[in-house]
């Protein structure tokens, strides 16, 4: 086959004939690794007659007669049964996976969408590399190429597309400098990735009958920049002349303005598409700068204030040059890292008077500046201390558009292009403001959704305890999981509540419904529950009264509640359920776990129904796991599934009371599908040893104070705590004497218990609580809860039924 051609000139043994060596309009489609069409350009849509609004996304099998280069699931061609008159070659072939592995050239006659009928010639080239592009296809009209049946001197019989490396011709490196024309509009990376690949493959060719080779040269079908300028100065010279339009340019005066305007607005539908696909700021930021690199500009730098940046509101009025004005996000298409030191992102900074940054934040409108002379280079180069930023801009056009939404400017963008592109235009200009139009509005609902998320869970994290690891005889583990709905917001909640006696109150409540009102409504009977508690109510009355407030509150107001009440000492659980799932109860004896059986009861908030309250004997060591519903229901699925899940994972053995709870919500949460938010609590039942406990009942007698002090004394030494006893006596006796004074008629009862701390109780038969006052110089009383106030770690009174429980504790020493 002869390959020593010129391209520049027909062949001699073709010298009359109709076979011509110009150009040949290309079609060029970009297919995606799931083999769907992500470019079909204006000669695809000239050659097969299919829209790219209706290509893109589509099945390429679908679209395209290229046999062999795409797997077989994909090639179910619209066209029917045709020929591929010119296989992949001998050195080109498919992989064994039924993907292209070298690039592959072929012709058909293809049926289009009007009906008729089309001989295409094509070429696919495979593309390998980080990006989303698998496959390039290039295609031609095979029609101009093959003459006219009347031309006598026509001798082509056969015209096929082919390949050959840039040393097969002259002209090579022309072709390589025009190949990127034909490409879509991509970051200079990736058109230089798919470029040398192509390069490396072969370039196009035609392959004629008289074993010639005609390069193909790309023809967008559009004339290129310089072409288009001198047909649309010869149009406006024409027009300003009074000259009838040339019949080669009416279709420019017809079409031009129409093409201009489409462009853009495709441009415009294309951006606003890609932008906004989430309410998170930080994403919303970087779509809205690259999704207009490199098509409109080079570079893209935005800025928002300070306190958009920060999720907080910002004082009404027009920025001044105090606002500080954060750098969120820089795209280009120079080298890698050249504006990374100069201008890098997540600098802040305030911008003066005599910048037309300030100019555009203040006014809230574009400002173009068609070249960037060298003296507003320096003025906008102080700005940047240590850093001489005049070579990135000097001799760039620029384009700086306000981000505002409501009214109100949220930041801006400046945009520049390279000093061998196109100046900015007013229709660029109008163009940039629609763009920066609607991402300040997607800017902005991302602010307003990130500041009251915020605020939701803020709202939620003021409303849950923070619950101390350690209590009275036991450890306690919680976790909350907001849910998928609403704002991350809900009614779950959790608790634990000091009681007299070294007793502790768990509490876990799902209030029904999700959203603010929900956390609100939880808010209120956590508080509730949290005062009803401190009044040391037995667990049934609790919920009782619980179900009385929420029917006074309002006819919304439903939830379920399990309280529990662990004594410690007594080795004892004392539980009543409003309407909630079971409490998993894991024996340490043999690890075994079981759902407790508990009267269900009512929700809070259906009223009239009774509460019932059980007490289960524990062990030290075994663990209660109370959790809400968002656990352990899935939609589909029957709750028991998950109580079953539930019980199996907290039996799970763990080292640590946090690693107990992350099993239960790994082996729970992992299913997929919850959307409710999730309350976990669980507390390791120790138990407080006899030993650690010692109890006394003195008469209401004041003789009896001085007993009290000796007892204490004495108990103290016995358990290696003497710097305590000091202390401790003194301030047993204040509260004894008041007891004693206060007592109607029943014993004065004194508890020491030691763990953790210290804890002293003394109890009376009097319901009114003790008051702290200030005493003066000349008062006679007054002075002991002063006392104890002063020398207690922590102290407090509660009611009880038959009385009233005053304590103190102290910090145990060191050993």
């Amino acid at each position: 086959m002869d390959r020593g051609t010129d391209r520049g000139a027909p062949p001699s043994h073709l010298a009359g004939s109709t076979v011509p060596t110009g150009r040949v309009p290309l079609a060029v489609v970009v297919v995606d690794r799931e083999g769907l069409v992500s470019h079909w350009s204006t000669g695809a849509r000239r050659l097969f007659g299919t829209a790219r609004e209706s290509a893109i996304g589509r099945p390429a099998g679908d679209l395209l007669p290229v046999s062999g280069a795409l797997p077989a699931e994909q090639e179910q061609s619209p066209y029917g049964p045709y020929g591929a008159h010119d296989g992949p070659g001998p050195d080109l072939g498919v992989s064994l996976d039924g993907g292209l592995s070298y690039p592959a050239a072929g012709s058909a006659r293809v049926t289009v969408p009007d009906g008729g009928r089309v001989d295409v010639l094509w070429w696919a080239y495979p593309l390998v590399g980080p990006g989303a592009e698998r496959l390039l296809v290039l295609a031609a009209d095979a029609a101009a190429l093959r003459p006219h049946e009347t031309d006598e001197d026509a001798a082509v019989e056969r015209i096929a597309p082919a390949f050959a490396l840039h040393t097969d011709f002259p002209g090579a490196d022309e072709l390589a400098r025009r190949l990127p024309e034909i490409l879509p509009s991509m970051s200079v990376e990736e058109s230089a990735r798919i470029v040398g690949q192509v390069l490396e493959l072969g370039y196009p060719i035609l392959e004629f009958s008289q074993n010639d080779r005609v390069p193909v040269t790309p023809d967008w079908g559009v004339p290129r920049r310089a072409e288009r300028k001198a047909r649309r100065a010869r149009l406006v010279r024409a027009v300003a002349n009074g000259e009838p339009v040339p019949e080669e340019l009416r279709d420019e005066a017809e079409d031009l303005e129409y093409v201009a305007v489409r462009e853009r607005l495709e441009f415009l539908n294309e951006v606003s598409g890609r932008i906004g696909t989430s309410l998170d700021l930080a994403r919303t930021i970087v779509e809205v700068s690259k999704a207009v690199v490199p098509r409109f500009t080079d570079v893209a730098g935005t800025y928002l204030r300070e306190q958009v940046v920060a999720g907080e509101g910002f004082p009404d009025g027009v920025p001044d040059t105090t606002t500080m004005w954060h750098r969120v996000a820089l795209e280009h298409t120079d080298e890698p890292g050249r504006w990374d030191d100069v201008v890098p992102v997540g600098e802040a900074m305030p911008f003066p008077a005599h910048t037309p940054f300030f100019q555009c934040m203040t006014t809230g409108e574009p400002v173009l500046v068609p070249r960037i002379s060298e003296q507003m280079g320096h003025a906008i180069a102080s700005q940047f201390e240590k850093r001489d930023i005049r070579p990135l801009i000097t001799g760039r056009s620029m384009l700086v558009v306000p981000l505002k939404a409501r009214h109100v400017v949220l930041g801006f963008m400046i945009l520049l292009r390279h000093p061998e592109r196109a100046e900015f235009n007013d229709m660029d200009k109008v163009t940039g403001a629609e763009l920066a139009a609607r991402a300040g509005l997607v800017l902005d609902n991302a602010r307003m959704y990130t500041f009251q998320e915020s605020v939701a869970e803020t709202l939620q994290d003021s409303m849950l305890p923070h619950i101390p690891p350690r209590m009275a005889g036991c450890d306690i583990a919680t976790r909350y999981l907001p849910g998928t709905m609403l704002g991350r917001v809900g009614g779950d909640w959790f608790d634990s509540v000091k009681l007299p006696g070294a007793r502790t109150a768990f509490v876990v409540g799902d209030v029904m419904g999700h959203g603010l009102n929900s956390a609100a409504m939880m808010g209120q009977l956590r508080t509730a529950v949290q005062t009803m508690a401190a009044l040391d109510l037995p667990p049934a009355q609790l919920l009782r009264n619980l179900d009385d407030l929420a029917q006074r509150l309002g006819d919304g107001y439903l939830a379920t509640c399990l309280y529990a009440v662990y004594d410690p000492i007594a080795s004892e659980l004392h539980l009543a359920n409003a309407g909630h799932i079971p409490p998993v109860l894991v024996r340490a004896a043999d690890g075994r776990s079981e759902l407790l059986d508990l009267p269900t009861g009512a929700p809070i908030g259906v009223g009239g129904v009774p509460f019932e309250a059980v007490r289960v004997r524990v062990e030290p060591g075994d663990r209660l796991v109370m959790c809400t519903d968002g656990l352990v229901e899935m939609r589909g699925e029957d709750i028991g599934v998950g109580l079953a899940t539930l019980c199996e994972s907290a039996a799970h053995p763990a080292a640590s009371m946090d690693d107990a709870c992350d099993t239960i919500i790994r082996a729970l949460n992992t299913r997929g599908g919850r959307k409710d938010d999730v309350a976990l609590l669980m507390a390791r039942l120790g138990g407080i040893e006899p030993d650690d406990v010692a109890e006394w009942r003195f008469a209401a007698d004041p003789a009896e104070v001085g007993r009290a002090r000796a007892v204490v004394r004495e108990q103290l030494h016995a358990w290696g705590l003497p710097k305590l006893a000091d202390n401790a006596e003194l301030m047993v006796s204040e509260l004894v004497t008041n007891a004693v004074r206060h007592s109607y008629r029943g014993p004065v009862e004194l508890r020491l218990v030691r763990g953790d701390t210290l804890l002293c109780e003394v109890d009376d038969d009097e319901h009114d609580l003790p008051t702290l006052l200030s005493a003066g110089p000349g008062d006679e009383t007054g002075r002991g809860l002063r006392v104890v106030s002063t020398l207690a770690r922590e102290w407090g009174a509660s009611r009880r039924g038959a009385g009233k429980t005053v304590w103190f504790e102290l910090t145990l020493p060191r050993r």
